[in-house]
């Protein structure tokens, strides 16, 4: 599914829970009943803000018009994704990860050494890593699953499952995000 059909596809879906009409929606987020009907159809290159206005119009956060199911893991690497770009500055920003309902994000900056491994037992069942790696190389993830990660990389993977952290460099920064059921 590409980008935009998954935008379709979510618009659709939160106008429909919100009992909108197409009118309605349009007339809502400030824009044309013709470019809300395009978006829908899966054509066109919607901005940040006109994704914006949608959001904010159906009352749901920015990252409900790219839900789909997630995946156990999920790796992307410096550069890859699908960036959404502001009409109005140099501005973009790339979607790694949307919080699911019922769950829990905590946020924790990390910092590694090279030299040694970070090994981790199991945490509580449910439980999901989302690793952004800021400065250096690590490798990182469920033990028969390592993955090696550049800066810019990004990592999803069950935290609920024996896992580690290494620094391939001297030394790394890496945004850690523990996600777990609440």
């Amino acid at each position: 599914m590409t980008p935009i059909d998954l935008i379709a596809k979510s618009i659709q879906r939160e106008r429909a829970k919100a009992s909108m009409s197409l009118s309605a929606l349009a007339k809502e987020a400030g824009l044309a009943k013709s470019t809300l009907s395009q978006l829908e159809a899966g054509q066109g290159n919607p901005s940040v803000e006109t994704l914006w206005a949608i959001a904010n119009a159906l009352n749901v956060p920015f990252s409900f018009l790219f839900e789909t199911a997630s995946p156990d893991k999920t790796l992307i690497r410096s550069g890859e994704g699908e960036p959404v770009s502001s009409e109005s500055a140099s501005f973009c920003a790339t979607l790694l990860s949307n919080c699911p309902p019922g769950r829990r994000r905590d946020l924790y900056r990390t910092n590694l050494s090279g030299g040694s491994i970070r090994k981790a037992e199991a945490h509580p069942a449910g439980t999901v890593e989302h690793v952004f790696v800021a400065q250096g190389r690590v490798r990182v993830g469920p033990l028969n699953e390592l993955e090696t990660l550049d800066a810019g990389d990004y990592y999803r993977f069950p935290g609920d499952v024996a896992h580690s952290y290494e620094a391939l460099t001297d030394k790394a920064t890496v945004l850690l995000v523990m996600e777990s059921v609440m």
